[in-house]
């Protein structure tokens, strides 16, 4: 019973993700329809349309797969040396920058507002 709920939560998920293609595709929109997805995603779960109940262990069970959809990439890239040479150094460089920034980031985010519920928990 278990793998059906999860399979209709990833058909959900789907669903969300298609209605952003769809949407860009109909209205010539130039974010990608995934994004768009996501925002509707965000929407639904924000205002409590869709509750997290509904899409928790789909989500959970992706997201532990996440992951194996890179390797491809990685591995094709492989056939490029001489992208490798300087031009992927410089690429590397700026992934490690930016995961730093987006790490402190997140961790300053997280910080506030677990600060300010304490802040309210204590009044």
């Amino acid at each position: 019973m278990k793998i059906i709920k999860t399979i209709i939560q990833i058909a959900v998920l789907y669903g969300i993700y298609f209605l952003g293609e769809s949407i860009q595709s109909l209205l010539q929109i130039p974010i990608p329809g995934s994004i768009i997805g996501l925002l509707l995603l965000f929407t639904a779960l924000a205002f409590h349309i869709v509750p997290v109940e509904w899409i928790e262990d789909g989500a959970r069970l992706i997201l532990t797969y996440l992951p194996l959809f890179f390797i491809p990439a990685t591995v094709g890239v492989i056939n490029y040396p001489d992208f490798l040479s300087w031009t992927g150094l410089l690429l590397v460089i700026i992934v490690i920058i930016s995961t730093l920034a987006t790490m402190a980031a997140a961790g300053w985010v997280s910080q506030f507002f677990q600060l300010r519920q304490s802040r309210k928990e204590a009044k």
